[in-house]
């Protein structure tokens, strides 16, 4: 997804503005993660973010950070908001630890 959103709407309060962006950015979000991934027991669905008030202005954020960077663009006082979200698939990290974490577990307890 690639899109600017306005930030204001003389109709509405712009909290609720805001609120909508947010709410279509995570439904967009919750759409990709239900297609197919090619090996779903070693991937998972993993998100390209950038966030800015213009798309030569967009940085690269985290995911988990969206949120919190569009909240930062409407409190410093733009009327539009360039959002990116690219879903990619990428390899699941080894669960070597939890397993090494389990056998320790058990072999002090016997």
């Amino acid at each position: 997804m690639k899109k600017i959103f306005k930030l204001t709407d003389p109709k509405k309060n712009e909290d609720r503005v805001l609120e909508a962006i947010k709410h279509e950015i995570r439904k967009y979000v919750k759409r990709e993660k239900k297609k197919d991934l090619p090996e779903k027991e070693t991937m998972y669905w993993d998100f390209d973010c950038k966030v800015g008030t213009s798309v030569e202005d967009a940085k690269e954020v985290v995911f988990e950070e969206l949120i919190k960077a569009l909240d930062a663009v409407k409190a410093s006082g733009a009327t539009e908001v360039y959002v990116e979200v690219i879903a990619k698939a990428v390899p699941k990290p080894p669960k070597a630890e939890k397993k090494e974490k389990a056998v320790k577990e058990v072999e002090e307890e016997a």
